[in-house]
This record gives C-alpha cells, structure tokens and sequence, in this order.
C-alpha cells in the first residue's frame, strides 16, 4: 500500500489545496480564496500508474510569522516535510515570487529532503516564460502546471511517483504476520502488547495519547513471530490540534499500512462510538484483515448474554462490514489476549487464501442463475467467467457483457455469496468486472 509520502507545502494561497484535489478527483479539501482557509492537515492515500503514496496538503506556511494560527500551521508543515518522502514546494505564477518564498525555499534546502518546485497557475503556453524568475530559488528546474484545470498534471505525477515501486504482494516484504494494534487514546493498546510480550515497553498511563509514536516489538508464539505495532490513539478530527497530535495520525495510518492485520481495539465500558467506526473503516479501506478487540471486559458486569448483545448491537452499527469478527479481553488480567492472536493468524491466512478458478465457477455461477443481476436500462446482464486475480488483499474478477450495469445492491449479494461459501472471516474483499 502507500508507503510513499509527498507533502505539498508553499505560502497561503497559491493553490495547494487544489493540486490536492486534482490529484485525488475529489473535493476533499476546502478551497476558497481567502488565505489561511486549510487549517488542518488533509491527507489522503493516491495512485498513478499503479503506484501508490499518501499525499499531505498542508496549511499556508509563513515562516516567521508570530500569529498563532500561522506558527501552528508552520509547526505542522515542518512535521509533514519530516514525515514525507519528497516535498512539493508550490509557488504562484501569478503573484510571483515572494520573500516567504526564498525562506521556504532556504528550509527545504537544510532538510535534504528530495523537493519538486512545482510553479502553479500556469495556464497556457504563454504563462510558461512567467516560470524562469522561479530558477532564483535555487532547488532546481521549476516544473509549471495549473491544478485548476490539469495542465501538465500527468507529467508532474510521472516525476513525483519516479522513486515509487510498484505495489507488491506484501509477503513479498515480510513473512511475519504484522500487527497493528489501533484505537481511540485510552483503550488500553499499550497495555495490550505490554502484557503480550511480558515487558513494560510502552508507557502506560491514564492520560489519553501518551503513545506518541508506532512502537514495534517481537511477539513469540508456537516458534512463530509476530510483529506487534503499538500506535498511538487515533483522535477526531477536530480535537487533532497540536502538531504532536498530527505529526501521530500519520504515523498511525503508516502503521495500518504496513500491517497485514489490524486489532481495533473498542473500551467495553465506553461502547462502540463514532470514531471506532472510523478507525475499523480506515483499516477496511486499506484492505487490511480486521479484528475488534473489545478490552477492558473485566469491568462489565456480566450476565447470561451480556457478550452476544454486545455482539449483535456492534453488527447493527458494522452495517455491511459483519464479516469483522470479535473477541472481548482484559489487557490487565490477561483474559483470551492469547486467544486474539490466534484469530488474527487466522484472518491472516483468510486474507492469503486462494479460490480455484473452476470451484469458484462451479459454486457461484448456479446461484448467479438462480438471482441474476437486474438492470435499469433493461438490458440483459450475463455473468460468464469468474477468477481470483490477487491473494493478500483478494480481488475477484467476474467476466460479463454489461460491467458498468452491476449494480451496488448485487455487488454485495455476490460478496455475501461469496463469504457463506468461502469464508474470509475479517478479510476486507475487492469485486471487479470486466468485459467479457
């Protein structure tokens, strides 16, 4: 997945939010012309040419600025070009250049980082001569593009995505089982992986958000190793306010990255919220195997179906993500934390499992029949041939004469269909369709 990050940095105003935009097709950052508008950092996975990287938009960055506002989007901008791979630097081809831009330019230059000066607002041919002032700044060939309407867009991601390999199977990069173990501060992650790996390697305090950075220890089990990602807590949005707390949300999304499993762990005592739906669903997006891990189970008081009621209300809240099973423990007595390893080697092998292309035919093409897909157009649509394309995370190709008329209603009959005989228990899956 998205190893890669680029951050785009630059002055207010000389539209960096919409180069983001243009990248990921979507609006997903607010852009308007008032200077200062991004206040907090936006950072989305991307792909070109199958090829992937994370992108970071970043506030306005004014140097020596002593507004508050504007120190705390510096702060945050510096952590961003630490945390990124390569960094565009982008200025404006209409305003100019400007003194906030020699300073910025003099701060990439002591970071060493790998840094694109990218000149936007470049609209045509005849805006091209407006870029060679920009040579002034020292980093290099200026690289002219206009993210309002895409000019020169794919040359620059051809340049910025040079460095990048192409995605790979993930046991390619490493045969033990990783795990990420994820959550709201205060859940108890650190305490989780402390009593795992029977050492005190993570502080463990009640005060939310004590884990700053990702810690990796070495699990042991059965002569196997795990290796085990103790992230710091993922918080809303709107209470990511300090730039430490920013510089650990992307930290943490790494670490969902470079996982093959994710334990989401859920406070039994607070319930399922809002934003450990959005932390499952992070995991979801990246295709990674998925595991709730319901702790502090020790302090419910229990009767006869407390554990299935619990399970059926977090069904009612996963909607369409039931297949994410769970397990309730104690990190601080130690109750069924082996127990969740070895579910999380299961969904691990889930995950890597291959269907033979004749037994998925032979299994899912009678029931295909039996509920064929329906079309609003009222054409017929034939399902002929199906085929897993990819292990770890895996894709399911079926091969019909109307691919752009399946619609989401029979996307998850199939994937449902899928699962009652196949299983993939916790394992995130891909449905493509392609003409046959």
């Amino acid at each position: 997945m998205a190893y890669y990050i680029i951050a785009i940095i630059g002055r207010p105003n000389v539209g960096k939010s919409t180069f983001f935009n243009r990248i990921l097709g979507t609006q997903q950052a607010i852009v308007h012309d008032i200077a200062g508008v991004t206040r907090d950092r936006h950072y989305a996975e991307a792909e070109w040419a199958g090829k992937s990287f994370t992108i970071i938009d970043t506030g306005g960055f004014v140097p020596d600025s002593t507004d508050i506002f504007e120190q705390a989007i510096r702060e945050q901008a510096q952590i961003a070009i630490e945390e990124a791979d390569s960094i565009v630097f982008m200025v404006d081809a209409v305003s100019g250049l400007t003194p906030i831009d020699f300073e910025i330019a003099g701060i990439l230059r002591k970071s060493n980082k790998k840094s694109h000066l990218v000149v936007n607002k470049v609209d045509n041919d005849k805006r091209e001569m407006d870029t060679a002032e920009f040579y002034r700044l020292g980093l290099g060939q200026p690289l002219s593009v206009s993210a309002i309407n895409g000019r020169k867009m794919g040359d620059l991601l051809d340049i910025l995505t040079s460095q990048i390999p192409h995605d790979t199977e993930e046991s390619e990069r490493d045969s033990r089982l990783n795990l990420a173990v994820i959550g709201r501060p205060n859940v108890g992650k650190s305490s989780f992986v402390n009593i795992l790996i029977g050492q005190k390697k993570s502080i463990v305090t009640d005060i939310p958000g004590t884990t700053r950075d990702p810690i990796d220890s070495v699990y042991e089990k059965d002569g196997k190793e795990f290796v085990l990602i103790d992230t710091a807590g993922l918080r809303k949005k709107g209470r990511v306010k300090e730039s430490v707390e920013f510089y650990s949300v992307i930290r943490t999304m790494k670490s969902i990255e470079r996982c093959s499993v994710a334990l989401v762990l859920v406070d039994a005592t607070l319930g399922v919220e809002r934003q450990d739906l959005r932390i499952i669903q992070s995991a979801v997006e990246r295709k990674k195997g998925v595991l709730i891990v319901v702790n502090k189970w020790d302090l419910i008081e229990k009767e006869t179906n407390t554990a299935r009621q619990f399970e059926l209300a977090l069904q009612q809240l996963l909607g369409r993500h039931t297949y994410i099973p769970t397990i309730f423990v104690s990190a601080k007595t130690g109750q069924r934390i082996g127990k969740t390893i070895e579910i999380a080697e299961t969904i691990h092998e889930e995950r890597k499992k291959e269907i033979p292309t004749n037994k998925l035919n032979n299994v899912l093409l009678p029931e295909i029949q039996r509920t064929s897909p329906s079309s609003s157009s009222g054409k017929e649509i034939k399902i002929k041939y199906i085929t897993q394309v990819k292990t770890a995370p895996p894709i399911i190709a079926f091969f019909t004469n109307e691919p752009k008329l399946i619609q989401e209603n029979y996307r998850r009959f199939l994937e449902n269909t899928i699962r009652q005989y196949f299983g993939f228990s916790g394992v995130p899956l891909t449905l493509i369709f392609k003409q046959k």
